[in-house]
């Protein structure tokens, strides 16, 4: 009984440090849109929201606080967001290796595609790519979408792992 209230307990923390992973890399995104004015483009729109994603995944699995078979599915749902923010980030990078005679016209907003298109056409077009996908802005050396599919998959495999381990068995002497 004691040995179940602690893990559960190490669960929660676990979860809660996912949670914080992925606030900051909202907050970082922000930082960047206002502090530093890069305006994002459609990509990084649907990728902050893959973000969310986990973030919710992560914080649902800390508020319930599951005992057995719910920490796979909570596993598993921070992993199909992870795994849809990585698919994302390799098609921005993609994008952005394009020879410039190859890069897609810039097209309208996603606030535009939205509000005038059905929610998959906007999801297409967006997966098309636009002109603004394709400009590279570096943060220490690499583009934003490198970073951020660098940290889709370690907080992905982090969150799978922390809601997959198994739990640990105490012997008492």
């Amino acid at each position: 009984m004691l040995l179940s209230w602690i893990e559960r307990r190490r669960l929660r923390v676990a979860n809660l440090m996912g949670f914080l992973a992925c606030a900051v890399m909202i907050a970082a995104a922000y930082y960047m849109q206002y502090g530093m004015g890069l305006e994002p483009c459609p990509l990084c729109i649907f990728q902050r929201g893959a973000t969310l994603g986990m973030g919710l995944g992560f914080l649902l699995a800390l508020l319930h606080g599951p005992k057995s078979w719910g920490r796979y599915l909570y596993g598993l749902l921070i992993a199909a967001f992870a795994g849809l923010g990585v698919a994302l980030a390799g098609r921005h990078i993609w994008l952005q290796s394009l020879p410039p005679d190859q890069v897609p016209a810039c097209g309208p907003g996603l606030d535009y595609m939205l509000s005038t298109f059905p929610f998959m056409d906007a999801l297409r077009m967006t997966l098309e790519g636009s002109g603004e996908c394709a400009e590279v802005d570096l943060v220490l050396g690499l583009s934003l979408p490198v970073w951020t599919l660098m940290a889709f998959i370690i907080v992905g495999l982090y969150g799978l792992w922390v809601n997959f381990k198994r739990r640990e068995r105490a012997i008492w002497l």
